[in-house]
């Protein structure tokens, strides 16, 4: 081989050989170790020539660097997914605390809306209970004050002990309808 079809390397390496053997060996010992330095260098210098000529390999090597660095940038996009699901996370929490205490104010305010409504609302009634109360016991003095002496004293009567009151009314009502039962299942026959 020539030093252009070399191309460089290998050249260069045979030309440091050549220089060093043209000093001529000093004895059958150096040509030995000259010749062995020979065969490295030119070993290297195919293994080198190789190497350029392994198209396949030199590919197989780009696709196999290639393939880290896609297996490295998909790690760190689930990483930096996995983060952003994160930050999504902790928004989607405070903004549902912001909402869950908006909801709380808002029914507490209702609540109390509502409970004032209800003490005015009671308020009303009691006082309505009081005016008809009123009403009512004007109205009895004034029916007690308008009825003869001796049904006044009946009435008084029945107000001071309302429990034989109370049985002499059943047993009326109980007679008023066992006639009106009685009128009925006269008038089928």
């Amino acid at each position: 081989m020539t030093d252009k079809a070399a191309g460089g390397t290998g050249g260069e390496a045979a030309k440091a050989g050549a220089a060093k053997g043209a000093g001529g060996a000093k004895g059958p010992e150096e040509l030995r170790r000259q010749i062995e330095q020979t065969r490295g260098e030119l070993g290297d210098t195919v293994a080198e020539l190789a190497g350029k000529t392994d198209v396949r390999g030199r590919a197989q090597a780009r696709a196999a660097d290639l393939k880290d660095k896609a297996g490295a940038m998909t790690v760190q996009l689930r990483s930096s997914a996995v983060q952003a699901g994160h930050v999504l996370q902790d928004r989607a929490t405070r903004a549902g605390h912001v909402v869950q205490d908006r909801a709380t104010h808002a029914g507490h305010a209702a609540q109390e809306r509502a409970t004032h409504a209800g003490h005015t609302v009671q308020d009303k009634a009691t006082h309505a209970g009081h005016t008809v109360h009123d009403k009512a016991t004007h109205a009895g003095h004034a029916v007690e004050h308008g009825l003869p002496r001796p049904v006044r004293t009946v009435v008084q009567t029945g107000l001071r002990h309302p429990r034989p009151v109370l049985i002499a009314g059943a047993v009326v009502g109980a007679a008023v309808a066992a006639e009106i039962l009685r009128r009925r299942h006269s008038g089928h026959h």
